[in-house]
């Protein structure tokens, strides 16, 4: 069988994994063994299994000479754990394998490991920014790798997943994120909440994303006070107090209970007059000409 390289990219530890067994079933000898006066067909000694696999793996470059026989007795133990083999009588599921004369066999299923399938979803969802993707173009599957002279704690680095000996632990700080990946998280969320929120399979149908100014979304979720208004970093912008009076006002009417002057017939009616012709005069409307479409989209 072909010897080939696995290199880095996704599921690296499935792929290796599954490059051993396929290696150990092709190059493993079967043959007849005698046990209790009993004859078994195509099986091996736990001995036999050692001496081969042990061999494969010194003359793979995936693992090197490096490997010793006490970590090739450990791997066995996985693949009976993991029904890669099993004994004479069909038994596995348990790490008691030894480097001795008891009788195994492969079984009939296959045991090599399936790859991880993408979760099949008929809407499109908003991709959350990865800031470490390859740039297009390039590949993880082709990248070059460089072969080395592996030493013992280069194995054991490379391979202590394969044969169950993970080393300790270490904290890996990630680089800190700028205000940039800060807001590109708030756009990504928020139009994935909307798009949930709606139901659609895509918001190209009402919302170009383009227009989203992730600022915005910052803005809104921050500055708010303690009456749950948006804050304007522009003061100037701000809506007058008066009009917020007189908007809560009409909201709370008639049971306004904070008029300082007393009210009279058609009170109310000049109120919501006076806050028309306010927001008649603006230039632009507060839901702005940019997002009309929208909003009228989604309420349609």
């Amino acid at each position: 069988m072909e010897l080939r390289l696995v290199g880095p990219g996704p599921y690296r530890a499935t792929r290796l994994w599954n490059e051993i067994i396929e290696l150990f079933r092709a190059g493993m000898p079967l043959r007849k063994h005698r046990c209790r006066f009993k004859s078994y067909e195509r099986c091996f000694k736990a001995s036999e299994a050692v001496d081969c696999l042990h061999e494969l793996l010194g003359s793979n470059q995936n693992f090197g000479p490096e490997v010793t026989r006490n970590q090739t007795v450990k791997l066995l133990k996985k693949f009976l754990k993991n029904h890669v083999i099993e004994d004479i009588k069909g038994r596995w599921g348990k790490e008691d394998f030894q480097d001795d004369g008891h009788l195994y066999r492969f079984p009939p299923s296959s045991p090599l490991k399936p790859y991880p399938k993408k979760p099949s979803c008929g809407k499109e969802v908003i991709k959350f920014p990865d800031w470490n993707e390859p740039k297009a173009g390039t590949s993880q599957e082709h990248i070059p790798v460089k072969s080395v002279t592996m030493n013992s704690e280069m194995w054991y680095k490379r391979h202590s997943i394969a044969i169950g000996e993970v080393p300790a632990c270490k904290l890996v700080f990630r680089r800190e994120l700028t205000q940039t990946n800060i807001e590109e998280i708030w756009k990504s969320m928020t139009l994935s909440r909307l798009q949930k929120v709606l139901g659609l399979d895509s918001l190209d149908e009402v919302l170009d994303t383009k227009l989203v100014n992730s600022k915005h979304i910052v803005q809104n979720a921050y500055n708010v006070n303690k009456q749950g208004i948006v804050t304007l970093e522009d003061k100037s912008k701000e809506l007058p107090h008066w009009i917020l009076s007189a908007m809560k006002c009409l909201a709370n009417w008639p049971s306004c209970s904070d008029l300082k002057q007393p009210t009279y017939s058609g009170f109310e009616r000049d109120v919501f007059k006076t806050i028309v012709d306010y927001f008649g005069q603006m230039k632009e409307p507060l839901l702005t000409f940019h997002f009309f479409d929208v909003f009228i989209s989604v309420l349609g």
